[in-house]
């Protein structure tokens, strides 16, 4: 007797709000501001360490559910399936589980801040949160004036590294500041690429992102660079020494870069097709800061 094989479109949708694959966006700041950590004090904190990385997920969470809440008020998401307030009905329960895991993320960091007996850390982070808001909070929405990209590269780049770095040392580092232009950028790259598919529903909606100020076209082409700078500037840094050799391992994260600017560029007028633009940007910031932040492991 053969069992047939059901396909579950409810558990796919399931998945699809969650966003597994999203979550190395909360892991690989910390990832490589502890690596730039080691690299320049030759010490590792784990518990510290790995209480960051579930603050962080936690953090993220309530971002991604709170995101779901405030755009379901702007009618945004009405074709969004995997929308958690369109799969459950119930919108103000979704706003309450994001501020459980906007709590329970907070008492890991105050937990840090008291085992360090320092309140810096708990600054930095409601500083990121605050940012975090802007994004689609009303009554900010700047992602709705296009601003996301630059909230993005700061929260996820400059803060969160600053953060992550001092964390482990209680201090501050020109290294990790260069480090985090790299983390940033790579996770502003995964927003940028979220909007080529759903450029009909932003205009309805009355939200400017940067591909529905740009075009899809010739924000096809911007990706080229905004993909592009990464390499040369971790190279650069390299020479100037503020990076370890080790980290040009990060280079072997190419192929994503490649395979990502080419799938955009061949279907950037295709929703269908270039949907999944933002997975293969997740590969690559992924791949990138994973052998970055190696490279100061091995390079410290």
């Amino acid at each position: 007797m053969t069992i047939k094989q059901f396909p579950d479109p409810q558990i796919k949708l399931w998945m699809a709000a969650i966003k597994p694959p999203m979550y190395s966006v909360a892991i690989m700041p910390i990832w490589v501001g502890t690596s730039v950590a080691f690299a320049e004090t030759k010490s590792f904190n784990s518990g510290i360490f790995f209480t960051f990385i579930a603050a962080a997920i936690l953090i993220l969470a309530w971002e991604n559910i709170s995101n779901d809440v405030f755009d379901s008020e702007t009618g945004i998401d009405k074709n969004k399936h995997h929308s958690l307030v369109n799969l459950t009905g119930n919108k103000l329960l979704i706003f309450w589980l994001g501020n459980l895991c906007l709590v329970s993320g907070l008492l890991g960091i105050i937990a840090i801040a008291i085992w360090q007996q320092d309140p810096t850390l708990i600054g930095l982070i409601i500083l990121c949160c605050a940012l975090g808001y802007t994004y689609q909070g009303p009554p900010f929405r700047l992602g709705y004036q296009g601003l996301g990209e630059i909230i993005c590269f700061f929260a996820f780049g400059p803060l969160a590294i600053a953060a992550a770095y001092y964390s482990q040392t209680q201090s501050w580092s020109m290294a990790s500041l260069a480090a985090s232009v790299i983390v940033g950028i790579a996770t502003s790259l995964i927003l940028f690429c979220s909007h080529f598919h759903q450029v009909k529903d932003d205009i309805a909606a009355g939200k400017r992102s940067p591909v529905v100020r740009l075009g899809t076209e010739k924000a096809a082409q911007v990706l080229y660079w905004f993909t592009g700078i990464i390499y040369p500037l971790i190279v650069l840094f390299v020479l100037w020494g503020f990076f370890p050799v080790w980290t040009l391992l990060s280079c072997l994260s190419l192929p994503f870069a490649f395979q990502l600017c080419r799938h955009v560029q061949q279907n950037h007028h295709l929703p269908e097709k270039v949907s999944n633009c933002k997975f293969i940007a997740v590969n690559l910031h992924f791949s990138c800061c994973l052998l970055f932040g190696l490279g100061f492991m091995l390079g410290g």
